[in-house]
């Protein structure tokens, strides 16, 4: 099977959210990019899976608890 281009894509994150998508790749011991890419991913397929997003309030902004 040949390999799938990949598209790059500017992409604004707020520090916040980019510090806790770091340190969620660190734990999975993946790159940001790897990571954030896993979730699009899985985003994606939950939404196939049943036809909902994996939130109901997915387009609101989220409130980071982090110190």
């Amino acid at each position: 099977m040949p390999e799938q281009k990949k598209k790059q894509i500017p992409l604004r994150l707020s520090a916040k959210l980019y510090d806790a998508i770091a340190a969620w790749a660190e734990d999975d011991f993946r790159s940001v990019n790897g990571q954030i890419e896993y979730l699009l991913t899985e985003c994606v397929r939950q939404r196939k899976k049943n036809g909902k997003y994996v939130s109901e309030h997915l387009d609101e902004p989220i409130e980071l608890d982090i110190r």
